[in-house]
């Protein structure tokens, strides 16, 4: 088997971002759910680990919006993803917003994984491993990751029939917030199998919050409510 048979990949998931790729940082863009949830997934990921001085490794970056935002909270971050445009992307940001102690890598968590075993305070992987053939194998390279102790935090989606109705029919088809075809209930992952392999990578599940939207308001917010977009925050054992 040739190395790009080894990669946790899926090419039609790079290509399908990559096309948006230049349209990442306009706020108004088919990107705009993820501007407005990352204040919130900033401040929840900063309550329980203060980002200032820390190491952080950002899985599945993107453009780099998170990992944007956490440098500049004063985290040494690095970005990596699979997607050579999103990665160009975040770079040019970086650049233009002189943002400092960011830098991006083109490899896999994997990959990064055999690299630099133990290297990272805080590990985040949001909205990413429902994208991914194998999410268990994401979460097992990110727990080899993070130091002892470090954290490492999951954000994705439930799968059930509240989950398809909101986050694909509502999201992608009523409201136009998303582009049609970005999730597939199939690779939609319950906090029951997360938790799962959080175990079997030795990660401690200490919180959960689900995160909702009202669509009148176009406001969301973090609740106690998992039954579409949830997060958790886990710790190395």
């Amino acid at each position: 088997m040739n190395a790009t048979q080894t990669v946790n990949s899926d090419p039609a998931e790079i290509a399908k971002f990559s096309e948006l790729a230049h349209r990442w940082w306009d706020p108004e863009s088919e990107f705009r759910p993820l501007h407005q949830i990352n204040p919130l997934r900033l401040a929840w990921i900063d309550g329980y680990a203060p980002l200032a001085g820390k190491s952080v490794l950002d899985v599945g970056c993107g453009g780099g919006i998170l990992a944007d935002s956490m440098a500049r909270k004063g985290a040494q971050v690095t970005g990596i993803d699979l997607s050579t445009k999103a990665l160009q992307v975040a770079q040019l940001h970086a650049l233009e917003a002189s943002t400092k102690g960011v830098s991006y890598r083109e490899i896999s968590a994997e990959g990064l994984a055999a690299e630099q075993p133990a290297s990272f305070d805080v590990v985040t992987c949001m909205e990413m491993l429902e994208h991914v053939p194998d999410p268990a194998s994401v979460v097992r390279a990110c727990a080899t990751l993070v130091k002892p102790g470090g954290w490492v935090f999951f954000s994705t989606l439930n799968r059930n029939a509240q989950s398809f109705l909101f986050a694909i029919v509502g999201a992608e088809y009523v409201l136009n917030l998303l582009p049609r075809g970005t999730h597939e209930y199939a690779k939609m992952i319950r906090p029951s199998e997360l938790a799962g392999y959080c175990r079997e990578a030795e990660l401690e599940l200490a919180h959960t919050k689900g995160m909702e939207y009202n669509p009148l308001t176009k406001r969301y917010w973090l609740s106690g409510n998992t039954q579409v977009n949830y997060l958790f925050a886990t710790r190395k054992i």
